[in-house]
């Protein structure tokens, strides 16, 4: 009959007179909880049943604590411990938004790492591959130059003229002027060449001709550059012989001669080289001048 009368009574209204009653009947209390889970979920199943039974628990496990703690607040004594534990969980909370903000903080600054990350992994990759597929034609440190044909060059006379031991003292040098070089073909510039100017000559090997004449200009303007009487006999030749080679209208001017690219730079000035020296003029690196029985190519 007491299970009947509490199946009318609202939902709000049972759980206002379970939290009066829970701390002075709680023995009266637990027999009204039996009668209120059999009436109330008799046609619900098993697993419902034991949730809600275990909703309704929790419930009163958290009344019977605020009633203890309600009852420790009016002690004046116990009061001052809960207000400083008040003090130091609003303390702790005010931590925790730090360090949330702190980890967020962290959190992009890692992705933004691991960006970082792979756009070097790229560079490293991006520069492995050029370092693998250096062109030939591109000036190693510690390498000495190679001839045409893929060679290391021999000594050259001027060389040996340079290396020559001084017997005496040389004068203080003035200052050198820098020497001109030609630049290198760049692959826009030999697609442009016409196919039947360029025949089986490869990229590669045009620009290695662009060193090897470039190495040849260098040797002869350093001699040039050098006082007569610092040089040795063989020297003394070479600077001569250039001398007599310039013009007008080469003066100022880079330039050299089929003997240079022998002598200097080991040459063989073949068919297939004064094919390049007409590709390398087509690209305008260099224009010939002829008088007196010598071609000269002369830098641009």
């Amino acid at each position: 009959m007491k299970g009947e009368r509490v199946l009318g009574v609202s939902w709000r209204m049972c759980c206002t007179a379970i939290t009066r009653c829970v701390s002075a009947h709680w023995d009266s209390f637990k027999r009204w909880r039996e009668l209120i889970v059999i009436n109330l979920f008799r046609k619900m199943s098993h697993c419902e049943l034991e949730e809600v039974t275990k909703h309704i628990d929790d419930k009163i496990s958290l009344v019977k604590r605020l009633l203890e703690l309600r009852a420790v607040a009016k002690d004046p004594d116990k009061r001052s411990y809960l207000l400083k534990i008040e003090q130091d969980v609003s303390a702790i909370n005010g931590l925790l938004d730090r360090f949330e903000r702190y980890v967020t903080q962290q959190r992009d600054l890692l992705t933004h790492l691991q960006d970082l990350d792979m756009f070097f992994q790229e560079d490293e990759q991006n520069a492995q591959h050029l370092l693998e597929n250096i062109p030939q034609h591109m000036p190693r440190k510690g390498v000495q130059p190679t001839a045409q044909g893929g060679q290391t060059a021999a000594p050259s006379k001027q060389a040996e003229a340079n290396s020559a031991p001084q017997e005496q003292e040389q004068p203080r040098k003035p200052p050198r002027s820098q020497i001109k070089e030609m630049e290198f073909i760049t692959v826009q510039e030999f697609d442009s060449i016409p196919q039947y100017m360029k025949g089986r000559v490869t990229y590669d090997q045009l620009n290695s001709a662009v060193k090897s004449i470039n190495t040849a200009v260098t040797g002869k303007y350093k001699i040039l550059q050098q006082p007569v009487k610092s040089l040795s006999n063989a020297a003394r030749k070479f600077h001569q012989r250039f001398k007599e080679e310039e013009t007008k209208d080469t003066k100022g001017q880079f330039f050299v001669v089929e003997e240079d690219l022998r002598e200097l730079a080991q040459l063989k000035v073949d068919k297939r080289f004064v094919g390049m020296l007409n590709m390398l003029r087509h690209c305008q690196r260099l224009k010939e001048l002829r008088g007196g029985g010598l071609t000269r190519y002369m830098l641009l």
